[in-house]
């Protein structure tokens, strides 16, 4: 019995009598979203950014923002190049590994939570989107957590 050991070997997308179109693999119905993802109706440009910026409000009130999760997501995916305080001082930044990484306090910037979600779900500049990393509710933790970075920087 040597399939026992060895199984037989099938080629995934080949042809088959199964199915209409005669191939194995087929396109998701029109409509259906992955479970797990939920869109996100900013286009990734500079005219999305804009209109995310004067809009997009984070879906979290006050008992479910967590800033000591915040912190910590921060930490892990934003202080490197940020710095713990946002004052744009992290460790790649003083290893001049990467250069122009500004603060969070920076008037010209006037980051608000729309802008900052956009920047964390597309990336901006030389920063890459963190999308895949973070899911959405911790992505609008990392925001809250960046405002209040934000607010400590401008005092």
């Amino acid at each position: 019995m040597p399939n026992m050991y060895e199984s037989v070997a099938y080629e995934a997308y080949q042809e088959s009598d199964a199915f209409a179109n005669g191939v194995e693999a087929q396109l998701p119905v029109e409509g259906t979203i992955s479970r797990g993802y939920m869109p996100f109706d900013y286009a990734g440009d500079t005219d999305g950014y804009n209109l995310a910026k004067a809009e997009l409000t984070s879906p979290l009130d006050s008992t479910q923002v967590d800033l000591n999760r915040g912190k910590e997501l921060y930490n892990i995916y934003c202080g490197i190049c940020h710095g713990n305080k946002g004052a744009g001082q992290g460790q790649l930044v003083k290893r001049e590994k990467i250069l122009g990484v500004p603060s969070y306090a920076d008037a010209g910037r006037a980051i608000n939570e729309g802008s900052i979600y956009h920047v964390i779900y597309y990336g901006k500049n030389a920063m890459g989107s963190y999308a895949n990393q973070l899911n959405e509710e911790e992505r609008w933790q990392v925001v809250a957590y960046v405002l209040s970075l934000k607010a400590n920087l401008e005092k």
